[in-house]
């Protein structure tokens, strides 16, 4: 066994990754109810008990929703940064001191051999941060809440073996659609969400030669389906002279659905 994750669940509703090793593995974000999160667990045939901890990537409800139940009824520890776990008093009920522990933007922690790099984003949350995953030579990046991809970000994230990468809406549903403009403005917004052409944009920047999955993630319910975002996806980065389907394959991540565990 080597480095392997499943998206658990990615969309408004709800967002949470599993990331493992032969000697352990985390959660990222526990967005969905405990019932949920436990029933997503049993998809991949994994137990919670067995984590190591929970890392928090923003205070946003769709990525806590089930952290506090969680890490009381599994006595796990949580790790987020300290403008995280100030913005998320109240919101995620008693957690033990001893169960608290700060994981700030810039830093890398290792858990059970696997190195883990967290690195800012561009989001309206008080300190939000995703993740690259390093373990023998191998990378695995997540990154969705960002309303643009920076040339600082790149630098982190470039030539990961797997992306998880947000395709959140396509700009002309969200134009069009019910949403009020001020919620739309914000979407579109630098601390918004980034749109299925500025994810592809963004990706055909940071695939490298070992580049062979990407997983497009917190696609909107309301201004975005699957197949549209993968084929807006896969129009640009073929335009840009890459080999979809033959030297990578892009795939959908759903609400409710864990995908199946990949070793990289």
């Amino acid at each position: 066994m080597s480095l392997h994750f499943s998206v658990l669940a990615s969309g408004s509703t709800g967002n949470a990754t599993f990331v493992g090793n032969e000697k352990g593995s985390i959660l990222v974000d526990a967005g969905l109810s405990g019932k949920g999160m436990e029933g997503l667990f049993q998809q991949i045939d994994r137990n919670i008990k067995d984590l190591s901890g929970i890392l928090v990537t923003h205070e946003h409800s769709d990525h806590i929703k089930g952290l506090g139940v969680l890490a009381r009824k599994y006595d796990l520890p949580i790790y987020a940064n300290e403008k995280t776990w100030q913005a998320m008093e109240g919101l995620i009920g008693t957690v033990h001191p001893d169960q608290k522990f700060v994981f700030n933007v810039g830093e890398a922690k290792s858990f059970n051999g696997l190195d883990v790099e967290s690195f800012g984003v561009s989001h309206d949350a008080a300190e939000p941060m995703f993740f690259s995953f390093h373990q023998d030579g191998k990378k695995l990046t997540l990154i969705t809440d960002t309303g643009y991809v920076s040339d600082r970000m790149k630098g982190v994230i470039k030539d990961s073996d797997m992306f998880i990468f947000e395709s959140n809406h396509d700009v002309e549903m969200l134009r069009m659609g019910r949403y009020p403009w001020s919620i739309k403005r914000r979407i579109l917004s630098d601390v918004g969400h980034v749109s299925n052409e500025d994810a592809a944009l963004a990706l055909a920047d940071v695939i490298g030669d070992q580049t062979k999955r990407i997983y497009l993630a917190h696609l909107s319910q309301d201004n975005n389906m699957k197949d549209l975002a993968r084929m807006s996806v896969e129009q640009v980065l073929t335009e840009r002279g890459f080999e979809i389907g033959e030297q990578i394959e892009l795939y959908d991540t759903d609400p409710k659905n864990a995908s199946p565990l990949v070793y990289i």
